[in-house]
């Protein structure tokens, strides 16, 4: 009896900690991680000094920090991390206003990355032809709907 349990609680403790082995060879998925705003070149070269707090926000979006003790400066941070990699990019831009509320000067990463060259989602889209339709056979009637079998009518009635 006394065997039997402590070759149970040997078994378990093997069966544990086979679970927290992980061969070399096993990776998990990282995904990319993008993080703060995303600036681009022509983004940046539209900002004149004089410009107001509106506008600048219009053309670079919300600043990522809005600091309550330096209300006169918006910083813009932007952070990449390579999930395969791990290699981490990460860019600082700042604004400064006058007293008034007026753009005044730059500061940080001026030179920003082109935006193809940053990880932002592109949208693509295609366009797929189907093929259109002739006359005559535009006028052909469809043929008639196939009753469902017994499986989806079963599924229907349950709502599924």
């Amino acid at each position: 009896m006394r065997r039997s349990r402590l070759l149970l609680v040997a078994a378990s403790c093997a069966l544990i900690t086979a679970c927290s082995y992980k061969p070399s060879f096993i990776n998990e998925y990282k995904i990319d991680i993008q993080q703060g705003n995303v600036l681009s070149q022509e983004m940046v070269s539209q900002l004149k000094p004089g410009q107001t707090r509106d506008q600048v926000r219009f053309l670079l979006g919300t600043p990522l920090v809005a600091d309550i003790f330096h209300q006169q400066r918006w910083d813009y941070v932007y952070r990449y991390q390579n999930g395969q990699t791990g290699v981490v990019e990460s860019r600082k831009f700042a604004v400064f206003f006058d007293t008034e509320g007026r753009l005044e000067r730059v500061d940080g990463d001026v030179a920003v990355a082109d935006t193809s060259e940053l990880t932002t989602p592109v949208a693509k889209s295609r366009l797929v032809d189907l093929g259109t339709l002739s006359g005559e056979a535009a006028d052909k009637p469809l043929p008639p709907r196939e009753e469902p079998g017994f499986f989806r009518r079963v599924m229907n009635m349950f709502g599924f």
